[in-house]
């Protein structure tokens, strides 16, 4: 399959006065699988289905392969879409199924049958060419959407929330199997999700939306690591946020302080006159015992789950929520403990 770029160029979308997407501009690389990211309503279908022809934008443009199709009709944008719901066709068995697209623009039988059948190969259904929708798993029945999709060889495949109506460890599985898929065929692929670690464990890159605009665009670890803003740090994992003051700025090097304690670290971002710094749960270090980087604190609740213990722990910079790996030794509620922060994990935020 070719490797094809898809940009948008101050692509905004109303429906009626409301603004679903509000002039945004953003490129999806070619070969690479970019998830859009965000919570209900913020957009993230919406550009996806401007994409797919489904929906047209209100201004702006957007291209596939340097070709303009913002005004082009979906059948003729050469891309292919796998909705939530499957839409499989219940009387159809799966071979008809995968085959129908290819069927439709009348494709020679021996053709459409050699890729059905490489396509069944691919996604891991060979010998289920006969099966009804009605006799597979819902895991199989997402393969065979998938597979519909590819056989035609698009320069684009869409995703929209395709693991929603799977179990957890089934969704798991297939979106190793989807990522697979992806990197073998080498297609650019846009996914919709609202599930954070679903975009973290397959994705190249991630925008994450939220209010119809785009809040930050990077690599998966980008955005874990160094997230730009509250609702980035708040959305992508658990994280907290402490309020902090800024005592000296040269270039990217801040000198910085939490309660009294003093910090130095690097940030692209500007200075600005409100800061907060975002930390995650499991880079707060808890002790009993007081270090020089330590502020007090006081447990409310404590909570075993497994392979680590997740306490909230009162403070004078508020309520911190902090993940321990030592699960031999663990805290009481109402036990005073000191807090550590390493200010090599401390990421100043922009807002």
């Amino acid at each position: 399959m070719k490797k094809v770029k898809v940009e948008f160029k101050n692509v905004s979308k109303k429906f009626n006065e409301t603004i679903a997407v509000d002039n945004i501009s953003c490129e999806f690389q070619p070969g690479t699988l970019t998830t859009l990211l965000g919570p209900s309503g913020c957009g993230k279908t919406t550009s996806l289905r401007m994409i797919a022809g489904l929906e047209r934008s209100t201004s702006g443009n957007i291209f596939i392969d340097g070709e303009d199709v913002t005004i082009l009709p979906a059948t003729e944008r050469d891309v292919s879409m796998v909705f939530q719901s499957y839409a499989l066709f219940p009387h159809m068995n799966v071979f008809e199924n995968i085959s129908y697209g290819l069927r439709m623009v009348n494709t020679p039988k021996e053709e459409y049958s050699e890729k059905t059948f490489n396509t069944l190969k691919l996604v891991g259904l060979e010998g289920f060419d006969k099966r009804m929708p009605s006799e597979l798993s819902g895991g199989q029945q997402q393969r065979v959407a998938v597979a519909r999709a590819i056989v035609l060889e698009p320069k684009v495949l869409l995703f929209d929330e395709p693991l929603s109506n799977l179990d957890s460890k089934l969704r798991r599985q297939v979106r190793e199997d989807i990522r697979s898929l992806q990197q073998t065929l080498g297609v650019t692929t846009i996914y919709v999700t609202h599930d954070q670690e679903e975009a973290l464990a397959i994705s190249d890159s991630i925008i994450v939306m939220n209010k119809a605009v785009i809040a930050q665009q990077g690599t998966p670890r980008d955005l874990y690591n160094t997230p730009n803003t509250k609702f980035v740090a708040d959305f992508i994992g658990d994280s907290n946020i402490i309020k902090c003051s800024i005592t000296a700025n040269q270039g990217k090097q801040f000198d910085i302080k939490i309660e009294n304690l003093a910090f130095k670290i690097n940030s692209a971002l500007k200075p600005i006159a409100q800061p907060s710094v975002s930390i995650r749960p499991d880079k707060i270090k808890i002790g009993a015992d007081r270090s020089d980087k330590s502020i007090p604190g006081q447990v409310i609740n404590a909570s075993f789950v497994g392979n680590t213990i997740q306490y909230q722990v009162k403070t004078n910079v508020g309520n911190l929520f902090v993940i321990d790996s030592e699960t031999q030794k663990s805290f009481k509620k109402n036990q005073n403990v000191f807090l550590s922060f390493n200010e090599s994990y401390l990421n100043l935020l922009s807002d």
